[in-house]
């Protein structure tokens, strides 16, 4: 975990069911570094079709401050708490939130996968996500890297091209 040179950090924040937009844009306003994540979802009524945007941690945005001024984060409309152990707030892992980012930017397909803590771990050695790691699955015949944010213990899908990756060694526990 890694401190901003201003003493911030990576939070997630709990957020009221639905206001993972405006909640972050609130924040934005307040002058506030945010990442909301999403992804595009087809919905098919029965004579039309319509695509949304859906949060990829719904009832979560993420926001970066210092924990010692907290209050504008709080104060905002729809938020619930800053996520933590019991009343402690805990902040995300730089890396966790840098992979994501780097995804979100590069405009990967992403969806919504079951958190994971077995399976490989390997870092992408090249292309748009190159130094990232994740947990590595196979989703109908396509890899895919599993990107975590523990802390919410929520995951994240992103297909990759198999040449890309790099095993890395299994952890001892």
């Amino acid at each position: 975990m890694s401190l901003n040179s201003n003493g911030s950090q990576w939070y997630a924040v709990a957020v009221k069911p639905r206001h993972e937009k405006s909640a972050s844009s609130a924040f934005e306003y307040k002058g506030l570094e945010t990442l909301l994540p999403l992804y595009r979802r087809r919905h098919q009524y029965r004579s039309r079709a319509r695509e949304f945007d859906l949060p990829l941690f719904p009832g979560y945005v993420f926001c970066r401050f210092d924990l010692t001024r907290c209050l504008p984060v709080l104060g905002t409309t729809g938020v619930i708490q800053i996520l933590g152990y019991g009343r402690t707030p805990v902040p995300v892992e730089e890396e966790e939130i840098l992979a994501l980012r780097t995804a979100v930017n590069k405009k990967l397909p992403m969806q919504p996968f079951p958190y994971a803590q077995v399976g490989e771990r390997a870092r992408i050695k090249e292309g748009p996500l190159a130094g990232v790691s994740g947990i590595v699955v196979r989703v109908q015949n396509t890899l895919r890297i599993v990107l975590s944010i523990t802390l919410l213990m929520r995951s994240v899908l992103v297909e990759v091209d198999s040449d890309a990756l790099t095993m890395e060694p299994k952890q001892e526990s």
